[in-house]
Protein backbone atom coordinates (compact mmCIF):
# COMPACT_ATOMS: atom_id res chain seq x y z
CA UNK A 1 0.00 0.00 0.00
CA UNK A 2 1.36 3.80 -0.88
CA UNK A 3 2.21 5.31 2.33
CA UNK A 4 1.26 8.59 0.62
CA UNK A 5 -2.91 8.58 1.27
CA UNK A 6 -5.63 11.11 0.33
CA UNK A 7 -6.44 13.04 3.52
CA UNK A 8 -8.80 11.35 5.54
CA UNK A 9 -11.39 14.61 5.73
CA UNK A 10 -11.31 14.98 2.45
CA UNK A 11 -13.47 17.99 0.88
CA UNK A 12 -13.37 20.47 -1.66
CA UNK A 13 -14.39 23.32 0.51
CA UNK A 14 -11.53 22.00 3.13
CA UNK A 15 -8.72 23.75 0.60
CA UNK A 16 -9.21 27.18 0.28
CA UNK A 17 -6.77 27.31 -2.86
CA UNK A 18 -8.87 24.80 -4.52
CA UNK A 19 -12.10 24.96 -7.16
CA UNK A 20 -14.93 24.24 -5.69
CA UNK A 21 -18.36 22.96 -6.92
CA UNK A 22 -21.64 24.50 -5.96
CA UNK A 23 -22.43 23.80 -2.64
CA UNK A 24 -26.33 22.52 -1.25
CA UNK A 25 -27.37 22.65 -4.83
CA UNK A 26 -29.38 19.13 -3.99
CA UNK A 27 -30.82 17.10 -1.55
CA UNK A 28 -31.98 13.12 -1.45
CA UNK A 29 -34.95 12.98 -3.92
CA UNK A 30 -32.16 15.44 -6.35
CA UNK A 31 -29.84 12.57 -6.46
CA UNK A 32 -31.73 9.71 -6.22
CA UNK A 33 -33.39 11.09 -9.62
CA UNK A 34 -29.58 11.19 -11.30
CA UNK A 35 -28.78 7.45 -9.84
CA UNK A 36 -32.16 6.23 -11.27
CA UNK A 37 -31.57 7.91 -15.02
CA UNK A 38 -28.05 6.36 -14.60
CA UNK A 39 -29.97 3.01 -14.42
CA UNK A 40 -32.30 4.22 -17.08
CA UNK A 41 -35.01 2.03 -16.02
CA UNK A 42 -37.11 1.45 -19.36
CA UNK A 43 -33.33 0.88 -21.31
CA UNK A 44 -32.64 -1.61 -18.52
CA UNK A 45 -35.81 -3.86 -18.42
CA UNK A 46 -36.24 -3.87 -22.37
CA UNK A 47 -32.90 -4.51 -23.11
CA UNK A 48 -31.90 -7.04 -20.23
CA UNK A 49 -34.97 -8.86 -19.08
CA UNK A 50 -35.56 -10.95 -21.91
CA UNK A 51 -32.17 -11.79 -22.34
CA UNK A 52 -32.40 -12.87 -18.57
CA UNK A 53 -35.61 -14.82 -18.80
CA UNK A 54 -34.53 -16.23 -21.97
CA UNK A 55 -31.24 -17.43 -21.60
CA UNK A 56 -30.59 -16.99 -17.88
CA UNK A 57 -33.22 -18.59 -14.97
CA UNK A 58 -36.45 -18.11 -17.18
CA UNK A 59 -39.05 -16.91 -14.66
CA UNK A 60 -36.12 -16.80 -11.57
CA UNK A 61 -34.85 -13.99 -12.84
CA UNK A 62 -36.87 -11.31 -10.30
CA UNK A 63 -35.13 -13.74 -8.01
CA UNK A 64 -31.93 -12.68 -9.26
CA UNK A 65 -32.42 -9.16 -8.97
CA UNK A 66 -33.14 -9.27 -5.22
CA UNK A 67 -29.81 -11.47 -4.85
CA UNK A 68 -27.97 -8.31 -6.85
CA UNK A 69 -29.66 -5.61 -4.53
CA UNK A 70 -28.69 -7.69 -1.53
CA UNK A 71 -25.16 -7.53 -2.45
CA UNK A 72 -25.29 -3.82 -3.47
CA UNK A 73 -26.74 -3.07 -0.20
CA UNK A 74 -23.87 -4.99 1.92
CA UNK A 75 -21.13 -3.08 -0.56
CA UNK A 76 -22.93 -0.06 0.68
CA UNK A 77 -22.72 -0.25 4.10
CA UNK A 78 -18.97 -0.05 3.91
CA UNK A 79 -19.59 2.80 0.80
CA UNK A 80 -21.60 4.85 3.01
CA UNK A 81 -19.06 4.42 6.42
CA UNK A 82 -16.16 5.89 4.29
CA UNK A 83 -18.52 8.61 3.15
CA UNK A 84 -18.85 10.03 6.58
CA UNK A 85 -15.37 10.89 6.79
CA UNK A 86 -14.31 11.44 2.32
CA UNK A 87 -16.34 13.80 0.96
CA UNK A 88 -15.56 14.08 -3.55
CA UNK A 89 -16.40 14.60 -6.87
CA UNK A 90 -13.78 11.87 -7.31
CA UNK A 91 -15.72 8.84 -5.16
CA UNK A 92 -14.16 5.84 -6.12
CA UNK A 93 -10.81 7.58 -7.19
CA UNK A 94 -10.93 9.37 -3.85
CA UNK A 95 -12.00 6.05 -2.08
CA UNK A 96 -9.51 4.02 -3.24
CA UNK A 97 -7.00 5.99 -2.81
CA UNK A 98 -7.64 6.99 0.93
CA UNK A 99 -7.64 2.91 1.81
CA UNK A 100 -5.41 1.70 -0.71
CA UNK A 101 -2.41 4.53 -1.30
CA UNK A 102 -2.73 7.17 -4.43
CA UNK A 103 -1.23 4.73 -6.63
CA UNK A 104 -3.81 2.65 -7.04
CA UNK A 105 -6.49 5.47 -6.21
CA UNK A 106 -5.13 6.77 -9.62
CA UNK A 107 -5.19 3.87 -11.40
CA UNK A 108 -9.05 3.35 -10.41
CA UNK A 109 -9.31 7.02 -11.28
CA UNK A 110 -8.29 5.74 -15.31
CA UNK A 111 -10.98 2.86 -14.79
CA UNK A 112 -13.89 4.91 -13.54
CA UNK A 113 -13.38 7.59 -16.50
CA UNK A 114 -13.36 4.15 -18.66
CA UNK A 115 -16.32 3.21 -17.51
CA UNK A 116 -18.59 6.22 -17.25
CA UNK A 117 -17.09 7.27 -21.15
CA UNK A 118 -17.78 3.81 -22.11
CA UNK A 119 -21.08 3.42 -20.89
CA UNK A 120 -22.08 6.87 -22.37
CA UNK A 121 -20.91 6.15 -25.56
CA UNK A 122 -22.90 3.00 -25.37
CA UNK A 123 -25.75 4.49 -24.76
CA UNK A 124 -25.16 6.81 -27.80
CA UNK A 125 -25.32 4.22 -30.26
CA UNK A 126 -28.82 3.04 -29.29
CA UNK A 127 -29.82 6.06 -28.44
CA UNK A 128 -29.19 7.28 -32.10
CA UNK A 129 -30.77 3.57 -33.43
CA UNK A 130 -33.90 4.47 -31.88
CA UNK A 131 -34.59 7.95 -32.34
CA UNK A 132 -33.29 7.81 -36.18
CA UNK A 133 -36.49 4.97 -35.97
CA UNK A 134 -38.83 7.35 -34.48
CA UNK A 135 -38.33 10.36 -37.09
CA UNK A 136 -38.29 8.05 -39.85
CA UNK A 137 -41.60 6.54 -38.15
CA UNK A 138 -43.43 9.71 -37.58
CA UNK A 139 -41.92 12.06 -40.13
CA UNK A 140 -40.60 10.32 -43.04
CA UNK A 141 -36.99 12.02 -42.55
CA UNK A 142 -34.24 9.32 -42.97
CA UNK A 143 -31.25 10.16 -40.98
CA UNK A 144 -28.31 7.91 -40.15
CA UNK A 145 -28.43 7.48 -35.95
CA UNK A 146 -25.35 9.07 -35.79
CA UNK A 147 -26.60 12.59 -36.27
CA UNK A 148 -29.36 12.23 -33.87
CA UNK A 149 -26.32 11.15 -31.42
CA UNK A 150 -24.57 14.90 -32.36
CA UNK A 151 -26.98 16.65 -32.09
CA UNK A 152 -27.69 15.33 -28.53
CA UNK A 153 -23.77 15.08 -27.42
CA UNK A 154 -24.67 19.54 -27.95
CA UNK A 155 -27.61 19.16 -26.09
CA UNK A 156 -25.98 17.23 -23.37
CA UNK A 157 -22.73 19.77 -23.39
CA UNK A 158 -25.25 22.90 -23.01
CA UNK A 159 -27.48 21.89 -19.91
CA UNK A 160 -24.50 20.12 -18.32
CA UNK A 161 -22.87 23.51 -18.41
CA UNK A 162 -26.07 25.12 -17.14
CA UNK A 163 -25.64 23.57 -13.73
CA UNK A 164 -26.32 20.60 -11.77
CA UNK A 165 -29.67 21.83 -11.00
CA UNK A 166 -31.04 21.91 -14.35
CA UNK A 167 -29.95 18.74 -15.05
CA UNK A 168 -31.81 17.87 -11.98
CA UNK A 169 -35.08 19.36 -13.35
CA UNK A 170 -34.47 17.95 -16.52
CA UNK A 171 -34.11 14.50 -15.42
CA UNK A 172 -36.80 14.46 -12.78
CA UNK A 173 -39.22 14.90 -15.73
CA UNK A 174 -37.86 11.82 -17.81
CA UNK A 175 -37.12 9.43 -14.86
CA UNK A 176 -40.83 9.79 -13.72
CA UNK A 177 -42.79 9.40 -17.18
CA UNK A 178 -40.59 6.03 -17.18
CA UNK A 179 -40.45 5.35 -14.04
CA UNK A 180 -44.31 5.83 -13.20
CA UNK A 181 -45.36 3.61 -16.60
CA UNK A 182 -43.21 0.85 -15.51
CA UNK A 183 -44.42 0.76 -11.92
CA UNK A 184 -48.01 1.08 -12.64
CA UNK A 185 -47.83 -1.46 -14.62
CA UNK A 186 -46.57 -3.87 -11.79
CA UNK A 187 -48.32 -2.98 -9.44
CA UNK A 188 -51.94 -3.57 -11.61
CA UNK A 189 -50.89 -6.61 -12.75
CA UNK A 190 -50.07 -7.59 -8.79
CA UNK A 191 -53.03 -6.32 -7.43
CA UNK A 192 -55.44 -7.77 -9.87
CA UNK A 193 -54.06 -11.54 -9.25
CA UNK A 194 -51.43 -11.59 -11.53
CA UNK A 195 -52.00 -13.31 -15.46
CA UNK A 196 -53.34 -16.35 -17.29
CA UNK A 197 -51.30 -18.40 -14.22
CA UNK A 198 -51.84 -16.30 -11.50
CA UNK A 199 -49.16 -14.22 -9.15
CA UNK A 200 -46.82 -17.51 -9.14
CA UNK A 201 -44.81 -15.56 -6.76
CA UNK A 202 -42.81 -19.28 -5.64
CA UNK A 203 -42.19 -19.79 -9.72
CA UNK A 204 -39.89 -16.17 -9.30
CA UNK A 205 -38.66 -15.82 -5.86
CA UNK A 206 -38.35 -18.98 -4.27
CA UNK A 207 -34.77 -20.25 -4.14
CA UNK A 208 -35.45 -23.46 -6.50
CA UNK A 209 -36.71 -20.69 -9.17
CA UNK A 210 -34.06 -18.55 -8.21
CA UNK A 211 -31.44 -21.25 -9.13
CA UNK A 212 -32.84 -22.95 -12.00
CA UNK A 213 -31.60 -22.74 -16.05
CA UNK A 214 -28.32 -20.73 -16.09
CA UNK A 215 -28.67 -18.42 -12.64
CA UNK A 216 -24.74 -16.92 -13.64
CA UNK A 217 -26.13 -15.23 -16.91
CA UNK A 218 -29.13 -14.01 -14.89
CA UNK A 219 -27.45 -12.32 -11.92
CA UNK A 220 -25.35 -11.04 -14.37
CA UNK A 221 -27.55 -8.96 -16.15
CA UNK A 222 -29.19 -8.09 -13.27
CA UNK A 223 -25.57 -6.40 -11.47
CA UNK A 224 -25.28 -4.31 -14.60
CA UNK A 225 -28.68 -3.13 -14.57
CA UNK A 226 -27.46 -1.26 -11.20
CA UNK A 227 -25.17 0.17 -13.02
CA UNK A 228 -24.55 3.81 -11.39
CA UNK A 229 -25.67 3.74 -7.98
CA UNK A 230 -22.62 5.07 -6.68
CA UNK A 231 -23.35 8.19 -8.33
CA UNK A 232 -24.90 9.41 -4.89
CA UNK A 233 -21.31 9.98 -3.62
CA UNK A 234 -20.28 11.87 -6.92
CA UNK A 235 -22.41 14.47 -6.22
CA UNK A 236 -21.65 14.81 -2.34
CA UNK A 237 -19.82 17.97 -2.51
CA UNK A 238 -23.09 19.71 -3.80
CA UNK A 239 -25.45 18.07 -1.69
CA UNK A 240 -27.10 19.42 1.29
CA UNK A 241 -25.85 18.35 4.55
CA UNK A 242 -23.35 15.56 2.41
CA UNK A 243 -23.02 13.16 5.59
CA UNK A 244 -26.79 13.15 5.89
CA UNK A 245 -28.10 13.01 2.73
CA UNK A 246 -25.35 10.66 0.88
CA UNK A 247 -25.99 7.88 3.01
CA UNK A 248 -29.90 8.33 2.37
CA UNK A 249 -29.60 8.56 -0.84
CA UNK A 250 -27.52 5.53 -1.22
CA UNK A 251 -29.80 3.30 0.68
CA UNK A 252 -32.82 4.87 -0.85
CA UNK A 253 -30.99 4.11 -4.43
CA UNK A 254 -30.13 0.72 -3.64
CA UNK A 255 -33.57 -0.47 -2.08
CA UNK A 256 -36.07 1.57 -5.03
CA UNK A 257 -33.74 0.15 -7.76
CA UNK A 258 -33.92 -3.01 -6.80
CA UNK A 259 -37.60 -3.39 -5.76
CA UNK A 260 -38.50 -1.53 -9.25
CA UNK A 261 -36.56 -4.62 -10.98
CA UNK A 262 -38.34 -7.29 -9.17
CA UNK A 263 -41.51 -6.17 -9.51
CA UNK A 264 -41.12 -5.31 -13.48
CA UNK A 265 -39.76 -8.70 -14.11
CA UNK A 266 -42.31 -10.18 -12.24
CA UNK A 267 -45.15 -8.36 -13.89
CA UNK A 268 -43.68 -9.17 -17.12
CA UNK A 269 -43.27 -12.31 -16.39
CA UNK A 270 -46.70 -12.88 -14.70
CA UNK A 271 -48.41 -11.07 -17.78
CA UNK A 272 -47.43 -14.02 -19.86
CA UNK A 273 -47.84 -16.72 -17.57
CA UNK A 274 -44.10 -18.82 -16.19
CA UNK A 275 -44.38 -21.83 -18.01
CA UNK A 276 -44.84 -19.82 -21.52
CA UNK A 277 -42.32 -16.90 -20.70
CA UNK A 278 -39.02 -18.11 -21.51
CA UNK A 279 -40.73 -19.16 -25.35
CA UNK A 280 -41.80 -15.33 -25.41
CA UNK A 281 -38.66 -14.13 -24.47
CA UNK A 282 -37.10 -16.06 -26.96
CA UNK A 283 -38.98 -15.69 -29.87
CA UNK A 284 -38.67 -11.61 -29.24
CA UNK A 285 -34.77 -11.97 -29.36
CA UNK A 286 -34.63 -14.62 -32.29
CA UNK A 287 -36.79 -11.29 -33.81
CA UNK A 288 -34.56 -8.39 -33.15
CA UNK A 289 -36.64 -6.92 -31.06
CA UNK A 290 -36.65 -7.80 -27.90
CA UNK A 291 -38.23 -4.13 -26.67
CA UNK A 292 -41.48 -5.60 -28.03
CA UNK A 293 -41.12 -8.45 -25.02
CA UNK A 294 -41.74 -6.09 -22.63
CA UNK A 295 -44.17 -3.31 -24.98
CA UNK A 296 -47.04 -5.83 -25.90
CA UNK A 297 -48.36 -6.72 -22.50
CA UNK A 298 -48.24 -3.32 -21.09
CA UNK A 299 -50.00 -2.07 -23.93
CA UNK A 300 -52.07 -5.25 -23.29
CA UNK A 301 -53.09 -3.29 -20.70
CA UNK A 302 -53.41 -0.32 -20.75
CA UNK A 303 -54.33 0.60 -24.54
CA UNK A 304 -52.89 1.20 -27.85
CA UNK A 305 -51.22 4.57 -26.78
CA UNK A 306 -48.71 2.91 -24.21
CA UNK A 307 -47.80 1.22 -27.38
CA UNK A 308 -46.80 4.35 -29.01
CA UNK A 309 -45.29 6.41 -25.66
CA UNK A 310 -43.44 3.32 -24.83
CA UNK A 311 -40.79 3.63 -27.59
CA UNK A 312 -40.26 7.84 -26.95
CA UNK A 313 -40.04 6.88 -23.17
CA UNK A 314 -37.35 4.22 -24.64
CA UNK A 315 -35.71 7.45 -25.93
CA UNK A 316 -36.15 9.99 -23.53
CA UNK A 317 -34.82 7.11 -20.77
CA UNK A 318 -31.46 6.84 -23.09
CA UNK A 319 -30.85 10.79 -23.11
CA UNK A 320 -31.05 10.63 -19.28
CA UNK A 321 -28.78 8.54 -18.50
CA UNK A 322 -26.53 9.98 -21.39
CA UNK A 323 -26.78 13.41 -18.98
CA UNK A 324 -26.08 11.57 -15.78
CA UNK A 325 -23.08 9.78 -17.23
CA UNK A 326 -21.84 13.60 -18.88
CA UNK A 327 -22.28 14.84 -15.05
CA UNK A 328 -20.59 11.85 -13.76
CA UNK A 329 -17.73 12.22 -16.06
CA UNK A 330 -17.13 15.67 -15.96
CA UNK A 331 -16.60 15.60 -11.78
CA UNK A 332 -14.37 12.90 -12.25
CA UNK A 333 -11.88 15.09 -14.72
CA UNK A 334 -12.92 17.75 -12.32
CA UNK A 335 -11.37 15.99 -9.31
CA UNK A 336 -8.32 14.46 -11.06
CA UNK A 337 -7.26 17.86 -12.21
CA UNK A 338 -7.72 19.69 -8.96
CA UNK A 339 -5.78 16.79 -7.31
CA UNK A 340 -2.57 17.58 -9.78
CA UNK A 341 -3.46 14.36 -11.82
CA UNK A 342 -4.78 15.76 -14.49
CA UNK A 343 -3.74 19.59 -16.41
CA UNK A 344 -5.12 22.18 -14.16
CA UNK A 345 -7.54 23.95 -16.59
CA UNK A 346 -9.83 20.79 -15.88
CA UNK A 347 -10.72 22.42 -12.98
CA UNK A 348 -11.94 25.45 -13.79
CA UNK A 349 -15.74 26.35 -13.41
CA UNK A 350 -18.11 28.40 -15.33
CA UNK A 351 -20.51 31.15 -13.70
CA UNK A 352 -22.74 28.64 -13.02
CA UNK A 353 -20.04 26.49 -10.75
CA UNK A 354 -20.17 23.71 -12.94
CA UNK A 355 -16.98 22.02 -14.52
CA UNK A 356 -17.44 24.04 -17.47
CA UNK A 357 -13.78 23.00 -19.26
CA UNK A 358 -14.07 19.14 -17.81
CA UNK A 359 -17.63 18.81 -19.71
CA UNK A 360 -16.34 20.15 -22.86
CA UNK A 361 -13.59 17.66 -22.73
CA UNK A 362 -16.09 15.03 -21.80
CA UNK A 363 -18.09 15.46 -24.62
CA UNK A 364 -15.16 15.63 -26.69
CA UNK A 365 -14.14 12.09 -25.65
CA UNK A 366 -17.79 11.03 -26.19
CA UNK A 367 -17.31 12.07 -29.64
CA UNK A 368 -14.04 10.13 -30.39
CA UNK A 369 -15.81 7.10 -29.45
CA UNK A 370 -18.45 7.64 -31.26
CA UNK A 371 -17.38 8.80 -34.30
CA UNK A 372 -15.30 5.30 -35.51
CA UNK A 373 -18.49 3.49 -35.48
CA UNK A 374 -20.33 5.86 -37.52
CA UNK A 375 -16.81 6.10 -40.12
CA UNK A 376 -17.02 2.33 -40.65
CA UNK A 377 -20.81 1.81 -40.62
CA UNK A 378 -20.93 -0.37 -37.77
CA UNK A 379 -24.23 -1.23 -36.68
CA UNK A 380 -24.71 0.82 -33.29
CA UNK A 381 -26.80 -1.52 -31.27
CA UNK A 382 -24.44 -4.55 -31.90
CA UNK A 383 -21.07 -3.30 -31.92
CA UNK A 384 -21.23 0.45 -30.09
CA UNK A 385 -23.89 -0.28 -27.86
CA UNK A 386 -23.05 -4.03 -26.56
CA UNK A 387 -19.58 -4.15 -26.63
CA UNK A 388 -18.98 -0.63 -24.28
CA UNK A 389 -21.75 -1.81 -22.19
CA UNK A 390 -20.17 -4.90 -21.10
CA UNK A 391 -16.72 -3.36 -20.64
CA UNK A 392 -18.28 -0.66 -18.41
CA UNK A 393 -20.06 -2.78 -16.48
CA UNK A 394 -16.77 -5.36 -16.07
CA UNK A 395 -14.81 -2.02 -15.12
CA UNK A 396 -17.70 -0.45 -12.36
CA UNK A 397 -17.38 -4.26 -10.36
CA UNK A 398 -13.67 -4.08 -10.84
CA UNK A 399 -14.27 -0.71 -8.65
CA UNK A 400 -16.45 -2.01 -6.39
CA UNK A 401 -14.24 -4.70 -5.37
CA UNK A 402 -11.59 -2.70 -4.77
CA UNK A 403 -13.45 0.08 -2.86
CA UNK A 404 -14.85 -2.80 -0.14
CA UNK A 405 -10.98 -3.78 0.28
CA UNK A 406 -10.29 0.21 0.62
CA UNK A 407 -13.30 0.41 3.12
CA UNK A 408 -11.69 -2.36 5.37
CA UNK A 409 -8.02 -1.36 5.00
CA UNK A 410 -8.77 3.11 5.71
CA UNK A 411 -11.27 1.65 9.11
CA UNK A 412 -8.69 -0.91 10.55
CA UNK A 413 -5.79 1.75 9.79
CA UNK A 414 -7.43 4.86 10.93
CA UNK A 415 -9.89 3.34 13.73
CA UNK A 416 -12.37 5.76 12.95
CA UNK A 417 -15.35 3.71 12.96
CA UNK A 418 -14.65 0.85 15.00
CA UNK A 419 -18.29 -0.63 14.30
CA UNK A 420 -17.63 -4.38 13.12
CA UNK A 421 -21.11 -4.55 10.65
CA UNK A 422 -20.51 -1.20 8.70
CA UNK A 423 -16.83 -1.58 8.37
CA UNK A 424 -15.63 -5.43 8.66
CA UNK A 425 -18.36 -7.66 8.10
CA UNK A 426 -20.38 -6.41 5.89
CA UNK A 427 -17.50 -5.06 3.04
CA UNK A 428 -15.84 -8.39 3.47
CA UNK A 429 -19.82 -10.18 2.52
CA UNK A 430 -19.65 -7.57 -0.04
CA UNK A 431 -16.18 -7.90 -1.77
CA UNK A 432 -17.24 -11.45 -1.89
CA UNK A 433 -20.46 -10.97 -3.25
CA UNK A 434 -18.75 -8.70 -5.98
CA UNK A 435 -15.68 -11.51 -6.93
CA UNK A 436 -18.39 -13.83 -7.59
CA UNK A 437 -20.06 -11.32 -10.02
CA UNK A 438 -16.85 -10.63 -11.30
CA UNK A 439 -16.29 -14.41 -12.30
CA UNK A 440 -19.93 -14.32 -13.57
CA UNK A 441 -18.94 -11.54 -15.92
CA UNK A 442 -16.01 -13.48 -16.90
CA UNK A 443 -17.25 -16.53 -17.69
CA UNK A 444 -20.18 -14.91 -19.84
CA UNK A 445 -18.72 -12.06 -21.34
CA UNK A 446 -18.77 -13.14 -24.58
CA UNK A 447 -22.74 -13.64 -24.38
CA UNK A 448 -22.70 -10.22 -22.46
CA UNK A 449 -21.43 -8.34 -25.61
CA UNK A 450 -23.03 -10.33 -27.68
CA UNK A 451 -19.43 -10.73 -30.07
CA UNK A 452 -17.02 -13.37 -30.85
CA UNK A 453 -14.70 -14.41 -28.15
CA UNK A 454 -11.78 -12.36 -29.34
CA UNK A 455 -13.49 -9.11 -29.25
CA UNK A 456 -14.66 -10.39 -25.76
CA UNK A 457 -10.82 -10.59 -24.79
CA UNK A 458 -9.73 -7.82 -26.48
CA UNK A 459 -12.16 -5.66 -24.40
CA UNK A 460 -11.57 -7.25 -21.29
CA UNK A 461 -8.09 -6.82 -21.82
CA UNK A 462 -8.49 -3.05 -21.84
CA UNK A 463 -9.65 -2.74 -18.34
CA UNK A 464 -5.98 -3.71 -16.87
CA UNK A 465 -4.60 -2.00 -19.48
CA UNK A 466 -6.62 1.47 -18.15
CA UNK A 467 -5.35 0.69 -15.16
CA UNK A 468 -2.19 0.53 -15.35
CA UNK A 469 -1.91 3.22 -17.59
CA UNK A 470 -2.93 5.32 -14.75
CA UNK A 471 -0.46 3.86 -11.89
CA UNK A 472 2.28 4.60 -14.64
CA UNK A 473 0.70 8.21 -14.85
CA UNK A 474 0.84 8.70 -11.42
CA UNK A 475 4.46 7.56 -10.39
CA UNK A 476 5.70 9.67 -13.61
CA UNK A 477 3.91 12.33 -12.51
CA UNK A 478 4.93 11.90 -8.93
CA UNK A 479 8.84 11.42 -10.01
CA UNK A 480 8.62 14.81 -11.44
CA UNK A 481 7.60 16.22 -8.75
CA UNK A 482 10.47 15.00 -7.10
CA UNK A 483 13.23 15.94 -9.26
CA UNK A 484 11.84 19.77 -9.14
CA UNK A 485 11.86 20.01 -5.16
Amino acid sequence: MDSQTVPTERTARDASTAAALKPNALGVLGILFFVLSAQAPLTGIAGAAPISIAIGNGAGTPAAYVLAGAMILLFSVGFVAMGRHVVDAGAFYTYIGTGLGRTSGAGSAGVALFAYCGIQAAMYGLYGAIVSGLVSQHTGLDAPWWVWSLITMAIVQALGALGIEMGAKVLAIFVSAEFSILLVFGLVTLFKGGGPEGLALTDSFSPSAALQGAPGVAIMFAVASMFGFEATAIYGEEAREPKKTVPRATYLSVLVVTGFFALTSWALISAYGPSHVTGAAGKALASGDSSGFVFAPISELFGGWAGDVLPVLLATSLFAGILTFHNSANRYLFSLSRDGQLPAGLSKLNKRHSPGTAGIVQTAIALLLVVPFAITGKDPVLTLFSWFSGVAVLAMMLLYLLTSVSVIVYFRRTRLDTRPWNTLIAPVLGALGLAGAIWLILANFTTLIGGSTGTAVALVVTVPVVMIAGVVNERVRRSRAAVRT
